[in-house]
């Protein structure tokens, strides 16, 4: 099958931008509503975080805790590394990670949406994360120096871009030689017909801008990054009807992904 990546011209990109910036500003203000993705401590301990590391970090970033999938494992963080997470929501990322690279690391959170980043910053400042610091801004463009960082991570974020490869091309230019991609996104064993990729709420539940898995390794490969490791994580699922339709019928599934600047 060939690979295919889906015309950024399918979806209006400002009324998908309201639109993810709608959903995740429910996410961060109201993390007990009803989504169409499981969120909360339950799935972050399904999709393999560690108890005693959630443990450490604020709770409240955890309520609002929307990814798919695990990739600290395959991130291998260590004491004293700085990090860029590209869609940071109320930071449960960002935390785990300054654990990781201690107090003598960094970890610059980049996410556009005004409430996540309040509830992050706020989260921040009371936990004690001076090391941890974010950054209104698009994942496609950060406006952080080149190659100054260790390691790029992002968590259910990447498909919600209209323009993938310039997200994968940002995250090759941060890293310094030998940095790591590290990511769990949504990817697709199929093509998804235009009927949902032109739906912008769909694109913004994470289905409609989901790109079929050989394309998206290709397209960071293509960014000059080489591609190490990709796995499946069966853990996670969605949870409303028509998400699940999709799921079935497409193919659409969480992976992890491990890529290097070499």
């Amino acid at each position: 099958m060939t690979a295919t990546t889906p015309s950024p011209k399918r979806v209006d990109v400002a009324t998908l931008e309201e639109k993810v910036k709608a959903m995740y500003r429910d996410v961060a203000l109201h993390p007990h509503g009803q989504f169409h993705f499981e969120m909360g401590r339950a799935l972050a301990e399904r999709l393999g975080y560690a108890p005693a590391d959630l443990d450490a970090i604020p709770a409240q970033a955890i309520d609002s805790f929307a990814g798919v999938g695990y990739y600290f494992d395959l991130a291998a963080l260590a004491p004293g590394e700085t990090a860029v997470d590209l869609g940071s929501g109320s930071g449960m990322d960002t935390f785990v990670a300054a654990l990781m690279v201690g107090r003598g690391g960094r970890v610059i959170g980049v996410d556009m949406t005004d409430e996540q980043l309040a509830k992050a910053e706020r989260l921040r400042t009371a936990a004690g994360f001076e090391h941890v610091e974010y950054r209104k801004g698009y994942i496609e463009s950060t406006g952080l120096a080149d190659a100054s960082c260790n390691a790029v991570i992002s968590n259910g974020v990447v498909n919600l871009a209209p323009e993938k490869d310039k997200v994968f091309r940002e995250a090759a230019r941060l890293l310094a030689r030998g940095g790591r991609l590290a990511l769990s996104d949504i990817v697709t064993e199929v093509q998804l017909p235009e009927g949902i990729t032109c739906n912008a709420t769909l694109w913004a539940a994470c289905i409609g801008g989901a790109m079929q898995g050989d394309a998206y390794v290709a397209a960071i490969e293509a960014a000059g990054l080489r591609v190490r490791r990709v796995k499946d994580n069966p853990a996670y699922r969605f949870i409303s009807d028509s998400a699940r339709g999709a799921t079935k019928k497409y193919g659409v599934k969480s992976v992890s992904i491990l890529a290097v600047k070499e």
